[in-house]
């Protein structure tokens, strides 16, 4: 039997005090001190928006994503809900439900249409219909939320709002009631975990969920999550609980408490600069939560928090790990497990409220639209203007390095990874990707495993990246047992010096190979980048008391099967159907070059890659000169010498005549480019 409105609000009165917060969570922060709040206003936008949002979806940029979801297979989301669903999947089938729901509701506010609010109402019936909202559970018992409870309390308060005159009112009155029991609660419980790791009961896997992979240790969880981006999913969930309900339930100051103290405690996980360690596909998913919960914040309770984290430069961020190549237009400089720039939706915020001509200028032309809230946002009185020169070359605040020559596929893109540990990290310490021509030429592997029990879990070692070896082994990086979490391994840049024609820039991740094997003194690359098509890396490496051989590896990109290598000698050609590395190496010892191919099952991928092998010694040092060039198009000569202390790069190709000098006796190499 379902709840009136008056039973709703005794019975959540009575959970808050005895079952969905449990006395010890009623010690997390104060009420808040609210503003004089907007008057009737919704979450998201108004009534008199919608006329602007219909603009929008005609908009070029907007237009594609407005298409695909006015026009979605109702019929297959029907069958789906009907006879598809699971009730104990959340990892699929719940969040399928959640997604179908978000749409068909968004697209009847704006259009009215009649078809996509049956759906919209049979999705919000399936969601009730799951005893639980997510597959986490505290001390055997209650239910925390990570993403799907706060995903479906997000999904579920806007549809609350947008299909509000058309649904009866026993349906909005059960919807509230599940919010504040099923989601807000698993949010709260959440973020207190994490705000008080000591007081957790013990986090782990629901036994009635049918999840795979229940084989994550989990101890230490409330720890490790407090800094990544499964923070501010159940930040955003339980702040619009807390201001939908604010002035409704007993609990909702305290929930809205939690959250704006969760989310300004989480702040610093970007950098002043913007900067997000976890990769830039997950950059886009954390700030686009971030900006939801302080959109409805203010719309709500008049809560200005714009200032929680560098918004304008954190969109600067995401533009400048962007790697368009002729595949993939929003392709990425992908250290990590980022794969693509993905959703940009919150650009389109930041433009707004800062009147950002680059935020507007990354919401229109870079990366790619995936959510509603970009239309709902986009402000078509804010110019973009297109960024030249002055964000070609950054180093970021977490010492992650990026240089170009522009934002367009055939332009040229070097990324260094420096820096330390973070959440969904690989061990590739001081790896180098390298794109030109539309064409990624130096690759850093997608498609790692998350579970560690799978094979291609060897994609996250340093083994699968543009990376050094020493003695066949990477740097340090944990097994797996807790998850994609951070390891110990550092880098720190220690040289940077970017100019319009070049950059040079060397990077010491000794620490993190010393963590393997305590005999390492020294590793450090150094990058010198000949805008726009030549790259030399310069590797040394320095051992105490046994001798070593030292490898490095070049990965070829191989998604589409058309990746190849070829080896002569001590030189090598990476080819792709645009484009090609021709590169010669050469090393203070003897130096021998193979072809191989990482242990991967052939149905997820196969992935190539080259090796150069220095014999035994105490001090390497090795260089690898590459230049790219078209296909259609002859590759120019590279010649490298040396003589006592100093080795010298010629390089003719496409124009350029340049000398590259290296002192190969400093740690710190000087380096003379004439």
């Amino acid at each position: 039997m379902k709840s009136s409105r008056r039973k709703f609000l005794n019975t959540a009165a009575m959970t808050a005090a005895g079952v969905a917060l449990t006395p010890w969570e009623s010690l997390a922060g104060s009420v808040l001190e609210t503003r004089a709040a907007p008057k009737h206003k919704g979450l998201l936008f108004d009534a008199s928006d919608i006329p602007r949002i219909r603009e929008t979806i005609k908009h070029p940029r907007f237009a594609p994503y407005w298409k695909s979801i006015v026009e979605a297979n109702l019929e297959a989301d029907t069958k789906f809900l009907r006879t598809e669903l699971r009730l104990n999947n959340h990892v699929v089938d719940f969040m399928r439900a959640r997604q179908i729901l978000e749409r068909t509701s968004f697209v009847y506010r704006i259009t009215g249409n009649k078809s996509h609010l049956e759906v919209a109402r049979f999705a919000i019936d399936r969601i009730l219909e799951y005893k639980k909202w997510d597959y986490f559970l505290e001390g055997g018992t209650h239910v925390f939320g990570l993403q799907r409870a706060p995903e479906a309390t997000i999904a579920m308060s806007f549809a609350r709002e947008w299909l509000d005159d058309v649904l009866s009112a026993e349906l909005k009155s059960e919807m509230e009631k599940q919010i504040a029991e099923k989601g807000a609660p698993a949010c709260y419980r959440s973020l207190y975990g994490m705000k008080y790791p000591d007081r957790v009961r013990g986090w782990g896997f629901d036994p009635e969920s049918d999840y795979e992979y229940k084989i994550v240790d989990m101890k230490r969880w409330p720890l490790i999550l407090n800094a990544t981006n499964l923070k501010v999913i159940p930040i955003c969930g339980l702040g619009i609980a807390g201001c939908m309900f604010y002035d409704k339930h007993p609990q909702a100051p305290q929930w809205l408490a939690l959250a704006l103290q969760s989310a300004k405690a989480f702040a610093p996980m970007f950098g002043p600069d913007g900067c997000y360690d976890e990769g830039v596909s997950y950059w886009g998913y954390t700030a686009l939560h971030l900006a939801i919960f302080i959109e409805v914040l203010n719309r709500k309770l008049g809560q200005d928090e714009r200032g929680l984290i560098n918004f304008p430069g954190t969109i600067k961020y995401g533009l400048q790990m962007s790697m368009a190549t002729a595949e993939k237009k929003d392709d990425c400089v992908n250290f990590g497990d980022a794969s693509v720039v993905g959703d940009v939706s919150v650009a389109a915020w930041v433009a707004r409220k800062h009147r950002d001509a680059t935020a507007q200028f990354v919401a229109t032309s870079i990366g790619e639209v995936k959510t509603h809230y970009g239309l709902i946002w986009y402000d078509s009185n804010v110019q973009a203007k297109k960024p030249g020169a002055e964000l070609y070359d950054v180093r970021f605040s977490n010492d992650i390095v990026v240089s170009r020559t522009g934002w367009g596929s055939n332009d040229s893109v070097v990324g260094l990874r420096s820096g330390g540990p973070a959440n969904h990290e690989h061990a590739d310490r001081n790896s180098v990707v390298f794109k030109a021509y539309g064409e990624r030429l130096l690759h850093d592997p997608l498609k790692a495993a998350y579970p560690y029990t799978l094979p291609h879990w060897v994609l996250r070692l340093t083994e699968a990246h543009t990376a050094v070896l020493i003695n066949g082994k990477g740097h340090q990086y944990h097994d797996g047992h807790e998850g994609t979490n951070a390891s110990w391994a550092e880098a720190k840049v220690v040289h940077y010096e970017p100019s319009a024609k070049h950059l040079v820039v060397t990077s010491d991740a000794t620490e993190a190979y010393h963590l393997v094997d305590p005999d390492v003194q020294l590793v450090r690359r150094t990058v010198v980048f000949l805008k726009p098509d030549i790259l030399l890396l310069f590797d040394r490496i320095k051992l105490g008391a046994a001798k070593a051989k030292v490898q490095l590896r070049y990965q070829v990109y191989n998604a589409d099967e058309k990746g190849e290598s070829e080896i002569k000698g001590t030189a090598f050609t990476i080819k792709r159907p645009l484009a090609t590395l021709q590169a010669k190496t050469a090393a203070s010892t003897p130096l021998s070059l193979k072809s191989g191919f990482h242990a991967v099952p052939k149905d997820i991928g196969i992935y190539p890659y080259v090796e150069a092998e220095a014999g035994e010694s105490l001090d390497h040092w090795i260089v690898t000169a590459m230049t790219a060039q078209q296909t259609a198009e002859a590759q120019g000569s590279v010649d490298i010498s040396s003589s006592g202390s100093t080795v010298t790069v010629k390089v003719q190709h496409n124009g350029q005549s340049k000398n590259v000098t290296i002192n190969v006796a400093e740690d710190l190499p000087t380096i003379v480019i004439s």
